[in-house]
């Protein structure tokens, strides 16, 4: 596996667990906490498209 790959890899396993922790939050009474936490999950994405984007122009 290239790093690419790898760093692909970790941003969607860390959005899915974000996910999954928002998703916990939010049917264990913590709803206002849950919808803070799901809001990681597009930041999470962004943030890694941009970092991938950056190292594939090579800078």
């Amino acid at each position: 596996m290239s790093k690419a790959n790898i760093a692909k890899f970790g941003i969607v396993i860390a959005a899915f667990a974000s996910f999954l922790f928002s998703v916990y939050l939010w049917f264990s009474g913590n709803r206002e906490e849950g919808m803070f936490v799901g809001l990681w999950v597009p930041s999470i994405l962004s943030f890694g498209t941009l970092l991938l984007q950056r190292s594939s122009n090579g800078k």
